[in-house]
């Protein structure tokens, strides 16, 4: 029998009545050790069928009486915090927000608990469908009103932090440990992420914080383990007009073909510049860069610098330092003072070389005028340093663990010029080539520390190739005397000893390397510098050309590089655990992958 289209025989009744008392004297009741209206109590908050019209009746009566609502009852509070606020109508919403509002100024035990609950709403929803009793998917849900649920999880915060200002103190723990894990779909790890970025909007002092806990997570993705071939990166993303910019507000839905890991942090690059962008473009003017800028540097000392294996993170300063050129020159006056400090350990200051010189190879808006003025103070370092050792008077040993920021410093140089030579002979051929000799790089070349040695080989024969085309030093003499040396012996993996050449004694890093990701990759392509010179291919030797087309060939490493099973320490590259990564320039293969 149907009455109104309601079938009564297979359709529950509606719900329009509630049992017990109200919540005061149920609570009086309870205080006298009547429990029983307090247990029906819970138990019809807790029904999953529970209407807009119970929840705003519930929840005025809870903010009359919020005084007594301390921490005997826990239980009670716990259940009403899991009701479920979120996509029900405005006024619910508005009443609950209210309820939190008037729970945590009268009784801020409860604080955390309230904080936990907000951000247990920050990720979407999983949904498992299933049939006949087989689980067949097991997706994020793509809920419509997601962005409007966010926008009341902050509206709740705002509220909370407006009537308790220490509620920062308490969140910041509660945001990292429900950090979703890595291996968490895009989705998931989109929206928190999103939601973090949106907190420090309003809450900017602990916007250093949570970067730290963002890169910190996208570093673990991006030296994790990873597909063994680069073709992961022939990778199709098909989600929006790669034009029309991304609303960092509004989480993308996307159809993705990749590996998962590629997949993830493209998703979470994209929201982090997203998010660069938005806080330091207001009304289209670049105005407000400096507080980020330095948050993200502290960051880039704690996480990113130590770091010896990513490759894609970094270029969240990249980015950023493209917006303006005073932050560029502040970025390498940075690392400049990171290579020269003694108190810090070699191997940051090795780093530091390495991210000056790449930064200043493929970062296309430092102008030629800036790469010139950074060669000059760092070659003016290595001769100094050149003399320091000539006054000893004793014999130089070349060695890495005690030389190392010199010939790292030498190799950036060297691979600046290789990649800017153009640039500064174009404009006025004989000025440029004057510049180049006024650099006294032969007196670099011919030192005892004898830095060709231990430079990658194929920056050194590209330098070697290049500065004999305009014949500012000759280095074939001092390149064929290091072939007939052996590099030390090295333990073979598979047991005694392996009598082999290393090839990346340095164990050199070049981290702004070409860029990959294909989605967030479209926001850095117009900034990079790759190498493109076709006039300087004639330079190679001829049996290191590799034939075919150059468009997907970002390299001047056309020729290979010698691998050897007795190799330590090579640089790691995202997404690439046995061969060079296509188009990279400068990082040697990989003979190991590092786990998580």
């Amino acid at each position: 029998m149907e009455i109104d289209g309601r079938d009564f025989l297979n359709t529950p009744p509606v719900k329009t009545v509630r049992f017990g008392g109200c919540v005061a004297e149920t609570l009086e009741k309870y205080k006298h050790g009547d429990s029983s209206d307090y247990e029906l109590l819970k138990h019809q908050l807790a029904d999953p069928e529970i209407k807009d019209a119970q929840i705003i009746n519930w929840l005025q009566e809870f903010r009359s009486c919020v005084t007594q609502l301390n921490k005997d009852h826990e239980q009670l509070i716990y259940t009403i915090l899991r009701l479920p606020w979120l996509g029900r109508s405005q006024a619910v919403v508005e009443e609950y927000l209210a309820f939190l509002g008037n729970l945590v100024s009268a009784q801020t035990v409860y604080l955390c608990a309230c904080l936990k609950m907000v951000v247990s709403h920050f990720t979407p929803k999983r949904v498992t469908v299933c049939e006949g009793g087989v689980d067949i998917s097991d997706s994020d849900d793509e809920d419509e009103n997601l962005p409007r649920n966010f926008d009341h999880c902050h509206q709740a915060l705002q509220l909370i932090i407006r009537y308790v200002p220490s509620t920062s103190r308490f969140l910041m723990p509660i945001l990292q440990e429900n950090f979703p894990f890595i291996q968490k779909s895009s989705r998931t790890l989109e929206c928190y992420v999103h939601n973090l970025l949106r907190i420090t909007v309003y809450i900017p002092s602990i916007r250093r914080d949570l970067l730290e806990v963002i890169i910190g997570k996208l570093l673990k993705l991006d030296v994790s383990d990873t597909p063994p071939n680069s073709a992961t990166f022939s990778f199709i993303l098909t989600s929006q007009n790669p034009s029309q910019p991304v609303n960092m507000y509004q989480p993308s839905k996307m159809t993705v073909t990749a590996h998962p890991v590629a997949e993830r942090l493209d998703t979470l690059m994209v929201v982090l510049m997203a998010y660069i962008r938005d806080i330091c473009y207001v009304n289209g003017s670049c105005i407000k860069t400096k507080e980020l800028y330095r948050d993200l540097l502290t960051v880039f000392d704690k996480l990113i610098l130590p770091t010896h294996a990513s490759c894609h993170v970094q270029y969240t300063l990249f980015y950023l330092c493209s917006f303006r050129l005073a932050l560029a020159e502040a970025f390498l006056d940075h690392l400049w003072k990171l290579l020269q400090n003694p108190s810090l350990p070699a191997v940051l200051r090795q780093a530091a070389a390495g991210y000056l010189g790449s930064f200043l190879a493929r970062a296309k808006f430092i102008p030629v005028s800036t790469v010139r003025a950074c060669v000059d103070l760092l070659i003016s370092w290595i001769h100094r340093y050149i003399d320091s050792q000539d006054k000893c008077g004793k014999q130089v040993c070349c060695d890495v663990s005690l030389h190392g920021p010199f010939y790292t410093s030498c190799q950036a140089v060297f691979y600046t010029i290789i990649f800017r030579h153009r640039a500064m002979l174009e404009a006025n051929m004989k000025k440029g080539l004057e510049y180049l000799q006024s650099l006294n790089l032969e007196r670099v070349v011919m030192c005892q520390l004898n830095p060709l040695r231990f430079c990658l080989p194929s920056i050194t024969n590209m330098f070697a190739d290049i500065t004999r085309k305009y014949q500012v030093v000759f280095c074939y003499t001092i390149i064929e005397k290091n072939n007939r040396h052996m590099l030390p012996v090295v333990r073979s993996s598979t047991g005694g000893d392996c009598v082999t050449t290393n090839t990346n004694p340095l164990d050199s890093f070049f981290p702004f390397d070409p860029y990959l990701l294909k989605r967030s990759g479209q926001l850095i392509e117009p900034l990079y510098q790759v190498w493109d010179d076709l006039t300087d291919t004639e330079l190679l030797p001829t049996k290191t050309r590799k034939q075919g087309s150059r468009e997907d060939e970002d390299d001047f490493l056309c020729g290979e590089v010698p691998q050897a099973e007795g190799i330590v320490g090579m640089t790691p590259s995202s997404y690439d655990s046995n061969v060079r990564s296509p188009g990279s320039v400068g990082s040697p293969p990989i003979t190991f992958q590092r786990p998580f």
